[in-house]
């Protein structure tokens, strides 16, 4: 009952960070599921919730996508996440965890220190981005971080910035859930109350976000993006450490 408790909490969480930032679902939900099941296990469930969120923010915000980016980007980062998730099968769940934790430090530091503004991705380097943030999000359950990194440095409004960011994150989601499905489905069925329990959490917590996001003001959104990422990867390189 604890864990369920902690589960649902940590969901409302997630979809309140998601709604903010463009991402954020798998990134909470990955490690506190992961306390009960392997890593591997918990990427492959926590990508049902994430699929079901993201469609619910998609449709609220769906008129900010900036579609240029949504496509050169998107359409890479469904490939890449393809991979990834393929690459996941076959991969240590150690491993995983260290990855998954540097890649959220590289992320928020990179926009905190306005390194990913300074960095913005044109032409070919916009795919080559998609495609290799997808492919370690496919990997270690989550490439929100890493794109959304790249993102910071395009010229984007915060409701277009979540908006973009939550298209592609729907085509990822496209590409890697048959994957996960294929390789894991008797996993993921066993574990039919905890997709449950962090889908409806998920819900209401992007219902509650949807509605913060109008209230940060547009200066320092992409400040409040790169810290959530920061200190999401430090709490999982330290977890992966003890």
């Amino acid at each position: 009952m604890t864990f369920q408790f902690i589960l649902f909490t940590a969901s409302i969480a997630a979809g309140v960070i998601a709604a903010i930032s463009g991402f954020g679902i798998g990134s909470v939900l990955t490690p506190v599921v992961s306390t009960q099941i392997d890593t591997k296990l918990a990427v492959a469930i926590v990508s049902i919730p994430h699929l079901i969120g993201t469609f619910f923010r998609f449709v609220r915000l769906k008129r900010f996508v900036n579609r240029p980016v949504a496509l050169t980007f998107g359409i890479a980062s469904a490939i890449g996440g393809l991979l990834g998730a393929v690459l996941n099968a076959y991969a240590s769940a150690a491993s995983l965890a260290y990855v998954f934790g540097a890649l959220l430090v590289f992320a928020g530091l990179s926009g905190i220190t306005g390194l990913a503004e300074r960095m913005e991705l044109k032409g070919p380097w916009r795919s080559i981005g998609g495609f290799m943030s997808a492919a370690f999000g496919g990997l270690v359950g989550n490439q929100g971080g890493i794109r959304s990194a790249a993102m910071l440095g395009f010229d984007l409004s915060k409701q277009s910035f979540v908006a973009t960011a939550t298209a592609i994150a729907l085509v990822v989601d496209g590409a890697r859930i048959p994957v996960y499905f294929a390789t894991q489905h008797d996993g993921i069925f066993r574990s039919w109350t905890i997709v449950l329990i962090a889908t409806a959490g998920v819900l209401a917590g992007t219902f509650a976000g949807t509605r913060l996001l109008d209230r940060i003001a547009e200066r320092v959104f992409k400040r409040v993006v790169s810290l959530l990422v920061l200190g999401l990867g430090i709490f999982m390189l330290i977890r992966a450490g003890s």
